[in-house]
């Protein structure tokens, strides 16, 4: 066998690569790198977020999914005093972080988990609504392949001599796509091939080729309108997610506060148990001592013992609850179980009966303007009704006008650039009568249905609005009532013991009378400071379910003082 070698070295010299596989080659080589996709991605999303949010009222100017701003807990003030009502536990606050509730509520937009998430949904919302807008724009693509060939051919007939060839074939392509509103798709598209022969043939053969294609809807699908509603359907998803993600701020900030004050309060309970016990060893103490001068029964001595084994149960029960509360307030918070904080109890002082003069037919008329989730559902009735004519349009006949045109390279030449005057071109009509429409009736059928069901459920919606508003208002008021009731309740239970106490002085006290009094205060007093809190947790809820609680960037919320109707 002969065996020709003596042209193999040009393969690596290149020296006539078409300018096409030049290219391609350099954008192989220089690809983008992944931090550059994700930049990216954060501009397009941070983007389309800014634009759509001065829709939305109350949403985050500052929005970002970034967890860069986290709340050191290092500059919270710090606890010197340590408080004898937790025992053993108390000592372990000496050094602890003071936490308000703007700080906790700080922290919390800034590091909770579930924060977190919901704000990252947005993001995704975001992202998608820009690919959506992407299919709207010149869209690029590349491709490229090369191959290194080899074969024996003999070099005669019916000779047992053989030459082998080899050549390096390649061939490339760049093409854009332009789906243009209300006018048509529009395809082009430059190949180009070549072949070199490395072996017994110097040659160099190439071809090229550009091309255009239009397409045009003219009936079904007029106008692309499935394309067209895809994108109408992403722009609103994403303004359904800002008002989503702002409604769930503010039911957040609800949320946080409630915890805050149900663990002040849990505190709080803790407090009253220890002044319980502290009571009920006075009052034991005092009934031993009568007891062994012969002035009580021992049956009294026994309700007074049996009474402070009682309250130092409800003392030790009372701090796990306190403690347990807290645990899991600091994950709410996200941060770790064993982080060392302390509530600030001024906060729990600082509350007050702020009831709002507003009435029910008021505040119901004021939620159905207000409410960012009413809105979303009257928006979605609309896109539902939206979609029926989309699949309507579908039932009709397919009648699409379609246009091409290219130009070729001369294939006389070993090398050329495609030539005008070698031009190809067609034009016409594509029909599709529609002989079997089955899906696109059942799609219509379904869009049918799907447009009722959201009329239903706007109705639904209004009828929930408004009993939530009655719900809340009766439950605000109903937490006023219960206030001033346990202010009252305080203040004769402290006269009962006040009275007990006296007439224990001086013997006359029944032990069961004393017990009675102080356990009456204890619940008296942990009543009061529920029913505040409840107060002002219901207010909040209140304003959340007319629509006209605002929440700052930090997760505080502004008091509602003149709410009025639109």
């Amino acid at each position: 066998m002969v065996f020709l070698r003596n042209k193999f070295i040009s393969v690596c010299r290149w020296s006539n690569v078409p300018p096409v596989a030049g290219l391609l080659l350099a954008v192989a080589v220089a690809g983008c790198s992944a931090s550059h996709y994700r930049q990216s991605a954060d501009r397009a999303a941070y983007g389309l977020i800014r634009q759509k949010t001065p829709l939305v009222k109350n949403m985050d100017s500052a929005f970002t999914i970034e967890q860069t701003n986290t709340i050191p807990l290092e500059g919270l003030p710090v606890v010197t005093n340590v408080v004898d009502y937790l025992g053993a536990d108390g000592a372990a606050e000496r050094g602890a972080r003071l936490l308000r509730l703007e700080d906790a509520l700080k922290i919390a937009v800034h590091q909770s988990r579930s924060y977190q998430a919901r704000k990252e949904q947005l993001y995704l919302a975001a992202l998608s609504l820009e690919l959506s807008r992407h299919q709207f724009t010149p869209i690029f693509s590349g491709s490229g392949s090369a191959a290194y060939n080899a074969a024996a051919t003999e070099t005669a007939p019916l000779s047992d001599q053989f030459v082998e060839s080899r050549s390096v074939s390649a061939n490339g392509a760049v093409g854009a796509s332009w789906l243009v509103r209300d006018v048509g798709k529009i395809t082009t598209a430059f190949t180009t091939d070549f072949l070199r022969f490395v072996t017994g043939d110097p040659r160099l053969a190439t071809s090229s080729k550009l091309s255009a294609t239009f397409v045009r809807p003219l009936w079904q699908d007029a106008g692309y309108k499935s394309e067209m509603e895809g994108l109408k359907q992403a722009e609103r998803d994403l303004l359904y997610g800002l008002r989503d993600f702002t409604q769930y701020r503010k039911d957040f900030s609800v949320k946080i506060a409630t915890s805050y004050y149900g663990v002040l309060g849990n505190r709080d309970a803790v407090r009253n148990s220890y002044l319980n016990l502290q009571t009920s060893h006075k009052n034991a103490d005092r009934t031993r001592a009568l007891a062994q001068e012969g002035r009580v029964a021992g049956t009294d001595l026994g309700r007074q013992e049996q009474q402070e084994l009682t309250a130092e149960s409800g003392w030790i029960n009372a701090v796990r609850s306190y403690k347990q509360a807290l645990d899991n307030f600091k994950i709410q918070l996200g941060l770790k179980v064993d982080a060392n904080l302390v509530l600030d109890d001024g906060e729990l002082a600082a509350l007050q009966i702020h009831h709002p003069d507003i009435s029910v037919d008021d505040s119901l008329q004021l939620a159905l303007v207000s409410r960012l989730d009413y809105m979303s559902i009257q928006d979605q009735l609309a896109d539902a009704e939206r979609k029926v004519k989309v699949a309507e349009n579908f039932l009709k006949p397919s009648v699409n006008l379609f246009a091409n045109a290219a130009i070729a390279s001369n294939p006389g030449k070993n090398f050329s650039l495609p030539e005008p005057q070698r031009y190809s071109w067609s034009a016409g009509l594509e029909v599709d009568p529609g002989l079997d429409r089955t899906a696109e009736r059942n799609a219509y059928r379904q869009a049918l249905i799907a447009r009722n069901s959201a009329a239903r459920t706007l109705e639904e919606q209004e009828d929930q609005i408004r009993l939530q508003v009655r719900d809340s208002w009766r439950t605000l008021d109903q937490a006023k009532r219960n206030y001033e009731i346990s202010e009252v309740g305080v203040h004769i239970a402290e006269r009962r013991v006040e009275e007990q106490s006296l007439l224990a002085e001086v013997g006359r006290s029944k032990a069961q009378d004393q017990v009675d009094a102080q356990n009456a205060l204890i619940d008296s007093k942990n009543q009061r400071t529920q029913a505040l809190v409840n107060h002002t947790i219901a207010r909040l809820q209140f304003w959340n379910n007319m629509g006209i609680l605002y929440i700052k960037d930090n997760g505080q919320w502004e008091e509602v003082s003149n709410a009025k109707t639109k």
